[in-house]
């Protein structure tokens, strides 16, 4: 083990609390406003802009509905009242979506306008769920599905909230962000991230706690 990942072990070993949170996916035929859900149309305060990138709407990945987090997130790293949402520019990679957001975004750090991170403290009042059609009228999303939580360790492979980046060139990179968001890839949704990819939503530790979400980074990393 070389020097740079002797203190990247250090680091996350003795500086930071690095429990994880996996993700796993549930089709479903239940009704998901206002709760936790994988793809489907996000359910955004009324008030609220959806995202876009310039000036084309960005892929709505996830929104979790924070109390659902309170039985995996003893330490509190996230918010347990409240909803969070993830989107990011992963539109043309998904082949059941079919679609871009605009510029395209490939290996490496993004730009701030490739991804969001977004947070209401309440979710059950004024929602509106926003759907986006194609020019055939067609929605422009998958179907939405339920998440399933649970704890998982740090390094977790697949799909999680918080821990460290599974790959090691990631928390090289950045060893003081923990995972906020991990990526991976699905066959099940034609999901390929070129070849073993995954995109990670990053952020330190002190900015999630107390929830400074225009802090996140997002970088795509593949072999």
């Amino acid at each position: 083990m070389n020097i740079r990942k002797i203190f990247v072990y250090l680091y996350y070993t003795k500086t930071v609390d690095i429990m994880a949170i996996g993700l796993k996916f549930k089709p479903t035929t239940e009704e998901l406003t206002a709760k936790s859900k994988w793809w489907g149309a996000p359910d955004l305060p009324a008030d609220w802009e959806y995202p876009c990138q310039d000036g084309n709407p960005l892929t709505f990945v996830c929104q979790i509905r924070c109390e659902d987090l309170a039985a995996v997130d003893s330490e509190g790293m996230l918010p347990h009242s409240g909803m969070l949402y993830f989107f990011a520019a992963i539109g043309e990679y998904v082949n059941k979506l079919d679609i871009a957001e605009g510029e395209h975004n490939g290996l490496g750090e993004w730009g701030e306008d490739a991804y969001k991170v977004l947070y209401t403290p309440t979710c059950d009042d004024d929602l509106v769920t926003y759907k986006i059609l194609y020019d055939d009228e067609e929605p422009a999303f998958l179907p939405a599905e339920e998440i399933i939580f649970e704890r998982v360790d740090d390094n977790y492979d697949s799909f999680k909230l918080l821990g460290r980046p599974y790959y090691e060139e990631i928390a090289e990179q950045y060893p003081d962000h923990l995972s906020l968001l991990q990526i991976d890839e699905s066959d099940e949704w034609g999901l390929m991230l070129y070849d073993c990819g995954m995109v990670v939503l990053l952020a330190k530790p002190e900015d999630i706690k107390a929830q400074r979400w225009d802090n996140v980074l997002c970088y795509f990393h593949s072999f």
